[in-house]
């Protein structure tokens, strides 16, 4: 088990390399807040609740097939120790089959108390802990990792960094890609000038009104460009 002391959002990860966290998540923003108490942290063993001589968590695939598949007996139980009856936090099955996580879907979850994630390995899960333990499908893109251990640290990640009093500024929430439905626009900074490009002389003109509309268009141009598709939602 890894983290601070219990606070109000809690993620719980059921993986069989807890070894792998915090990882990423115990630094930068979301390793500061887990120091300070802002969110809490537990990385459980699903071997723990394998009940065979050799703890084995996975069979070969009913029908054949190449691989192996987790077992359902193994992952039930391991739901069932660190999410019983009671616990309403969402129950996560990082996959690529899911869902594709997005901004709105962030959102709602940094109001809750917190997530439970099952990461997969092998060829995937027994389909029936999926309906049984109502499990919700997500996925981070169309691609396919060893595992969802990073999957997890993404959308664990993309919360945390939310949750009040880990930005310093509330505007670095609102202010960036998806937020608005659009991806962001661009950002300058000093120097004025590097290898002969300038900062956009509207930035510099203090006209906050004529900044905004910059911003928007500038904004609406790279959404355009890059995903299309984000304007036609």
């Amino acid at each position: 088990m890894t983290g601070a002391a219990p606070s109000r959002f809690r993620a719980s990860i059921l993986t069989l390399y807890p070894e792998m966290f915090p990882g990423p998540l115990g630094a930068s923003l979301a390793g500061r807040a887990l120091a300070e108490g802002l969110w809490s942290l537990e990385a459980h063993d699903i071997r723990a609740h394998a009940t065979s001589k050799h703890r084995n968590v996975d069979d070969t695939p009913a029908g054949g097939g190449p691989g192996m598949v987790m077992r359902a007996d193994v992952l039930g139980r391991a739901i069932d120790a660190v999410a019983p009856p009671g616990d309403t936090r969402p129950r996560l099955f990082m996959s690529p089959r899911g869902r594709p996580l997005d901004q709105r879907r962030v959102r709602a979850l940094v109001e809750g108390e917190g997530v439970v994630i099952l990461c997969g390995r092998f060829e995937g899960v027994d389909e029936r802990v999926i309906e049984g333990r109502s499990l919700e499908e997500v996925s981070i893109g169309d691609y396919v990792l060893s595992g969802g251990e990073l999957a997890a640290m993404v959308l664990v990640d993309a919360v945390v960094r939310l949750l009040p009093g880990v930005m310093g500024a509330t505007e670095s929430g609102t202010e960036e890609s998806f937020e608005s439905g659009l991806l962001e626009y661009p950002h300058y900074t000093r120097p004025r000038e590097w290898e002969g490009r300038t900062i956009p002389e509207v930035l510099l003109s203090g006209d906050h009104a004529a900044i905004a509309r910059w911003r928007r268009a500038e904004a609406e141009r790279i959404t355009r460009l890059r995903r299309p598709d984000l304007l036609d939602r």
